[in-house]
C-alpha cells in the first residue's frame, strides 16, 4: 500500500489566510498542483501556473503547450462538477480553446487526495455541459448563468487517473492511456467527437466483451434524443464503428460481430 499524497501542510500554510473556505480549498490544491504536478502528455518534470484571472485556464505546459483547469472537492469527484459562465463554455469547445481538465478529490482533513483524474479537452464537448438556472435579478450578477461538466457522460476511456484510491499511477501508465486516445485527439469536428463519444458510452453500457451491431442498434431511440436533426442514425453508428475499428479500439471478427479490445 502506498503512503498516500498529503495535502496538509499547504492546509497548515494557508489555513490562517483566507476566510472563505472556498478560496483555501483553491489555494491549497492549486499550490499541490504547481509544486508537484508533472504534464500527462509529455511527462514534463512541472507544468506552470497563469497569472490571476487567465481566461479558461489555471496551468500551462512550456514543453508541449497543453493548458490545464484544475477543479478540486472534497471526498468524492462524483458526476456532476460546477463550472463557469454557460456561454463562455460552449465559445471555449466550438473555438478549440478550451483546456484539459483536471478533477481531484481529498479528505476532510487535506490529509491525502483520494482520486485526481485528467480528461483531455477533446471529450468536454456540448453535450456535457448542463447550463444551470439563471441568476435573478435580484442578484449582483443578476441573469448570469452558469454551467455543470456531467462526467458521467463523458466515456471511460476519457477519465484517465492519476492518483486512484489514494494510490498514485506511474507517470508511465498514465502517458499510455493518453496515447490510446490519441485517434480521438485527431478528429477536429466538435460534433464528430460527440457522435464518438456516445458510441464509446454504448459500448461501455453493452456489458459484453464481443458484441454485435445489433447490440448497438438497440440504442437508436437512445440516440434519436441526442441527435433529432439526423435520420440516418443506423450509417452513422457504422461509421463510428468503423473509425473505432481503424484505431484498434473494436476488432471486427465478420457477419456483425466485434470485440472490445
Amino acid at each position: 500500500m502506498q503512503t498516500p499524497i498529503s495535502l496538509y501542510d499547504y492546509y497548515e500554510e494557508y489555513k490562517g489566510k483566507y476566510k472563505s473556505k472556498s478560496q483555501l480549498v483553491r489555494v491549497i490544491s492549486e499550490s499541490w498542483f504547481k509544486d508537484n504536478m508533472y504534464c500527462p502528455f509529455c511527462t514534463n518534470e512541472k507544468i506552470k501556473s497563469y497569472e490571476n484571472n487567465y481566461p479558461v485556464a489555471d496551468f500551462f505546459c512550456n514543453n508541449c503547450g497543453e493548458k490545464f483547469q484544475l477543479k478540486s472537492k472534497k471526498k468524492t469527484i462524483g458526476n456532476i462538477i460546477v463550472d463557469g459562465e454557460y456561454n463562455k463554455m460552449i465559445q471555449a469547445i466550438y473555438s478549440y480553446s478550451v483546456p484539459n481538465f483536471f478533477f481531484m478529490s481529498y479528505s476532510p482533513m487535506f490529509d491525502y487526495i483520494i482520486e485526481l483524474i485528467i480528461v483531455p479537452k477533446e471529450f468536454i464537448l456540448p453535450g456535457i455541459i448542463k447550463k444551470r438556472k439563471p441568476l435573478s435579478q435580484r442578484a449582483k450578477r443578476r441573469g448570469w448563468t452558469g454551467c455543470n461538466i456531467s462526467l458521467k457522460e463523458i466515456p471511460y476511456s476519457g477519465k484517465i487517473y492519476l492518483i486512484k484510491d489514494k494510490n498514485v499511477i506511474p507517470a508511465s501508465h498514465v502517458l499510455k492511456n493518453i496515447q490510446k486516445v490519441s485517434y480521438y485527439r485527431k478528429i477536429k469536428n466538435v460534433d464528430q467527437r460527440g457522435w464518438l463519444a456516445d458510441i464509446l458510452n454504448i459500448l461501455m453500457k453493452i456489458n459484453k466483451d464481443i458484441f454485435t451491431l445489433k447490440d448497438v442498434y438497440n440504442y437508436i431511440p437512445y440516440l434519436k434524443v441526442l441527435h433529432p436533426q439526423n435520420n440516418n442514425i443506423e450509417a452513422k453508428i457504422r461509421q463510428q464503428l468503423q473509425i473505432l475499428r481503424n484505431n484498434n479500439v473494436i476488432e471486427f471478427l465478420g457477419k456483425g460481430v466485434y470485440r472490445k479490445l
